[in-house]
């Protein structure tokens, strides 16, 4: 390999090799000939006749280019632009250079976008579907987690202070309901993607208009029958030279949506990292630091929120791109929308292969989850101490106040002092409570302050997640191999 030249992190790092196909020169250019053998068979069907009246096109000659469909000289196009400039035109003359019968019917009554924006389209539907297919790989891995967990009481934290208890696997839950709006989106841009079809230089399907004598309602036929035979439900009725660009802003606008819901929960991992009770893997000759050999950096959840952030940046590029294009088109979109759309997801791509790796091997240390618990749950569990005490004869607005005392002693001990919380001790010496350290303990039991926490997790697995994966059960399985 040659190192002398840049080669894209993207490829060599973050992105899968079934992704890097879809956004490949062969799945570009196969892409083209397949267009190009559609416009022949749809031009063929409606009849097109030449200045005699014979059919302009044959079945040998579709025959033809369909024996040469993939297998690409790719040497004659390259040779062919360095003398004409034109990419398009160049792969015409190569594919007519193995299809001599063929070669004058190949992009007839066609411009460039014909091949260009049709394929552009067809590529980001391929990595769409990639996309989602991922996507639900990880809900799946964070269900699995979720349910296991469902059950251990952590502490919640809001403002990152500690808050209300919830239970490890509900936190999972608000994870997975992040990815679950980003797998509406995705369906629902799927389910939008339409091709350009063929509409000529300006939109206005002359050129076709002339080839078939000014049959307007022969003319009116080819997008459906071009959207039908390349696997589209229909193409966009109308149109400018191109696809209007605002097509790739929505696509992308998706993509930084999974972008902002990884990110979030790399983050979350991250400062639970930080606090010892969760860790992503951790592999055995893996090195933290070259300074410090002790440290266990969570490197892959940085490399998601680096990624991500990436990706909502490059959001931008496609929605500048559509707000700054000329009437019937510009071609400042080209070298924009080249590199921004497919790094976009190729990133993405990324990012789940990261979050996919993390979930599946994530460490959860129950014991720091317990011990950090138990060094706040006094402060939470005052009311119930006090209702408790109240039960057994004491007056509440006494003991209220008394608590409130303690309460800020104790935090002294724990703030200023560095030792533990001796709110537990401090309302068992008095006898005004009436209970003793074993009964106030018996308060504290983790599982009596989560709520409905494990239910709402049961339920959302069941009724919410469940339905998803039984759906989709053809694509589950999808592991990550992580490069680097």
């Amino acid at each position: 390999m040659s190192k002398d030249k840049y080669e894209s992190p993207l490829c060599e790092r973050y992105a899968s090799k079934e992704m890097q196909y879809i956004f490949s020169p062969d799945m570009k250019f196969k892409t083209w000939r397949k267009l190009w053998i559609a416009l022949a068979e749809t031009e063929k069907e409606l009849g097109l006749k030449d200045e005699n009246g014979n059919p302009r096109i044959t079945d040998e000659q579709i025959e033809e280019l369909k024996a040469h469909a993939d297998d690409i000289n790719y040497d004659v196009a390259r040779e062919r632009e360095k003398l004409v400039r034109h990419d398009v035109m160049s792969h015409v003359y190569a594919y007519g250079v193995q299809c001599p019968k063929a070669a004058g019917i190949i992009h007839l009554g066609a411009t460039s976008c014909y091949v260009g924006d049709n394929t552009d389209v067809i590529v980001m539907t391929e990595a769409l579907k990639l996309v989602r297919k991922k996507l639900i790989n990880v809900i799946n891995e964070l269900a699995k987690f979720a349910d296991q967990y469902k059950d251990l009481p952590t502490l919640a934290f809001t403002h990152f202070q500690p808050a209300q208890p919830t239970t490890v696997g509900k936190r999972a839950t608000l994870w997975m309901q992040e990815l679950l709006l980003d797998l509406s989106d995705i369906e629902y841009m799927i389910s939008q993607q339409k091709l350009l079809g063929s509409k000529g230089t300006t939109g206005t399907q002359a050129s076709f208009l002339e080839l078939f004598g000014g049959d307007h309602e022969t003319v009116r036929k080819i997008d459906g029958k071009i959207a039908e035979k390349m696997g589209f439900a229909e193409c966009y009725p109308v149109s400018g030279q191109t696809y209007s660009r605002k097509v790739d802003s929505r696509v992308l606008n998706v993509l930084s949506g999974i972008a902002q819901s990884a990110h979030k929960f790399s983050n979350d991992i991250r400062l639970l990292q930080h606090l010892k009770q969760i860790e992503e893997p951790f592999e055995k000759n893996q090195i933290g630091s070259s300074a410090m050999a002790y440290k266990r950096n969570p490197m892959r959840s940085e490399r998601i929120a680096s990624l991500a952030n990436y990706v909502m940046c490059d959001a931008l590029n496609p929605a500048i791109t559509a707000a700054t294009q000329w009437f019937e088109r510009t071609l400042d979109d080209s070298a924009n929308k080249r590199i921004s759309v497919p790094e976009a997801f190729l990133a993405v791509d990324g990012i789940l292969d990261l979050y996919l790796n993390v979930v599946d091997g994530l460490v959860v240390y129950d014991k720091v989850i317990y011990q950090c618990f138990m060094k706040e749950i006094p402060f939470m569990a005052t009311e119930n101490i006090m209702m408790d005490a109240v039960k057994r004869g004491g007056n509440r607005q006494e003991l209220h106040e008394k608590i409130r005392e303690y309460s800020m002693l104790a935090g002294e001990q724990v703030k200023k002092y560095g030792r533990e919380n001796d709110l537990v001790d401090r309302i068992a010496a008095d006898p005004d409570f009436g209970m003793t350290k074993e009964e106030i303990v018996s308060i504290l039991e983790p599982k009596n302050f989560v709520g409905r926490a494990p239910e709402q997790t049961r339920e959302f697995l069941s009724e919410v997640i469940q339905p998803i994966l039984d759906e989709n059960k053809d694509i589950l399985g999808v592991t990550a191999e992580i490069n680097v």
